[in-house]
Formats: structure tokens, sequence, C-alpha cells
């Protein structure tokens, strides 16, 4: 088959490799209809991985997923045939301390499909267990589906926020999560949103998608508040000055949760003012199981993903789609990738 291999920095080839076989009774072979480009992606080409620069050791990229079973997958599952899938890419072990607390999300031994060394989803087909895989209804396309992975993360990161009704919202990044994040806060009962991202046609999509005001930069959370700050800060970058610019827009008193991955693996962070603040600092990681609430707040169209699938690109065509979404050309939000 046809797969998007990472090879080494900035390096993907489209290569012929070897058909995946399932290895277990529970493990389904899908034939990918769509495969979105995610900021981890971006850090495993640009930097080998998402814990700073490393050596790349060739794999498969692509998490964010969805599909059709192979026949012989869809009778073995009890399944429809070539009924529309999602599939959660994280596979917990499930006997950790961890996993037996709920924590699937922080399980130190996860097989996490598309990061090294574990093959993903930019191919033709991909083999899963049966647990991870999601039927999708009718109403939500292969996109769609795809982008439900980043729903996760964003309902995952409102779970930790808790936010209260008719209380200021800073989403800082306007890129697939936090506009996602910007609906969530919407639908919470949030007072006033602030949607904050140096790209202003993102921004001008946030205020689309329930944002109040758009600000290019931290910087002008403070008039937008009378000086005030807000009283929580979804952080959604991945720059390593997110934080401090996090705990800048912050209220005394305030809360923040961190949901990207900085840059180089590092936070720039002044302590005075967090410190004297007394924020309350949460670190979001990945999901835990929430896809049947992601799908039903994409079927209920409370939560909308269309806007973010901007562009679309064949397998072969995948190196452009990492650059493009790199240098973020030509309005890009997320690109498909379908093989």
């Amino acid at each position: 088959m046809r797969a998007a291999v990472l090879q080494d920095i900035r390096d993907i080839r489209v290569l012929d490799i070897p058909e995946p076989r399932p290895l277990a009774d529970d493990e389904l072979i899908i034939r990918v209809k769509a495969v979105g480009v995610c900021g981890s992606d971006l850090h495993s080409y640009l930097e080998g991985g998402t814990t700073g620069p490393t050596q790349v050791r060739p794999f498969v990229l692509g998490h964010e997923f969805s599909g059709v079973l192979t026949p012989d997958s869809a009778r073995k599952a009890g399944f429809s045939a070539e009924a529309l899938v999602a599939v959660d890419p994280s596979i917990p072990c499930g006997h950790c301390e961890w996993c037996h607390r709920g924590h699937t999300n922080l399980c130190p031994n996860v097989k996490f499909l598309g990061y090294a060394p574990h093959n993903g989803a930019m191919a033709e087909f991909v083999c899963v267990p049966k647990s991870a895989v999601h039927m999708v209804p009718d109403s939500i396309d292969p996109a769609g589906a795809a982008i439900l992975e980043t729903l996760g993360v964003a309902i995952h990161a409102m779970d930790l926020a808790r936010p209260r009704l008719q209380e200021t919202v800073a989403v800082l990044g306007c890129g697939p999560v936090g506009l996602l994040l910007v609906q969530l806060a919407r639908l919470a009962g949030s007072g006033k949103i602030i949607a904050i991202d140096p790209v202003e046609q993102r921004t001008a999509l946030a205020c689309d998608l329930g944002a109040d005001v758009a600000c290019r930069s931290f910087a002008e959370v403070g008039e937008a508040t009378e000086g005030r700050g807000v009283d929580l800060v979804i952080e959604a970058t991945d720059s390593s000055h997110g934080f401090e610019h996090a705990a800048r827009c912050a209220r005394i008193g305030g809360r923040v949760v961190l949901v990207g991955i900085p840059e180089n693996n590092q936070y720039v962070l002044s302590g005075a003012e967090s410190r004297r603040k007394g924020l309350s600092i949460k670190f979001s990681r990945r999901m835990p199981e929430v896809y049947p609430r992601a799908i039903a707040l994409a079927q209920s169209g409370q939560v909308k993903l269309a806007p973010l699938a901007t562009h679309s690109f064949s397998l072969d065509q995948t190196p452009a789609a990492f650059e493009q979404q790199v240098a973020r050309r030509d309005g890009i939000i997320k690109a498909i990738i379908c093989p």
C-alpha cells in the first residue's frame, strides 16, 4: 500500500510499504478515508517529536482519521459494511494504576497511532483494535469524522477548565483546537469570549463561531477587560511563550488551562506576576474516553466541524500539505489528507 512516511526532519516520502495484518483477534483493518494534519504532526515534522528536537525513526504519520472497515473486518466485528467509523488513536494498556483511576489519557504505557514508533493512518489501510472504533452517523462526513479526535481534545480541556456561567474566557490560539474551544465555551454559557491569534482570518472565524472579541495579541486583553483580565484562559498555541501570555491575560486568582504543545518542548514563564496573581494552572493531555460526546455534539450541530477542514490533499500531496500548514498559507486552518 501507499503511505506517507516521515523519514527525517521536514522529509515526508510517499512510499510503498506492506499492508497491515491483524495480530490479535480484536484487531480490525480500516480503509482510510480522511486524515487531519494535527499540531503534534507538525512538531514531528519540524522537530522529530513533541518532546523537543530528536532524531527521527521513520514511521507513518497521522492520528486524526476516519474510514470504513474492510469486508472481513466488518463481518468479524459485526459492524455494517461500508459504514463510516472514527478511530481513537490512543490505545492505553488498561492495566496500570492510571488506567484504573480513569486517566487513560495519562497511561505511561499507551500506544498512540501516528506517533513514533507506531504507524498512523496517512496510508491506504491501518490496523486498530475494535475498542478504538466508533460508528459515525451519516450526518458527519469523513473529514468531520477525522476532526472528532480534535474535538475530543477540546472537550477534555473544557472538562478540566470547568467554565462557570457568564465568566470571561480567553482562548489563546485559534487553530483547530482553539476554534473548537470557542464553540464549547459558548455552549457552556460563558460571558465575554475573547479570541486571540495573530492571524486575522483565524480570529474572524472564531467570531463567526461564537467569540465576542478578536485580539491579535495577548497584550490587547487588558483593554478588552478594562485592565481586569479574564477569569479563565485556555491556551492552545504551539509557542513556548504561550504559558507566559496566558498568565498575563488572567485576572488575579484566575485559572489557566494549557492545551498546546510548545515548540522545542520549552515554556517561557516569568514567575513573579503568576505567583502574585495566585493563578490556578492545569495541564491538559490528549483525552480520555470522550468520543461519544464528541459525536453527539457534532451530530446535533451544536459544534461545527466543517469550517475547520479548509484544505484537502491527496496522499501524494502530503508533503505539500505539511508545508502549507506550517506556513499558514492561503487561509489554511486544517489540511485533510484523503488516501
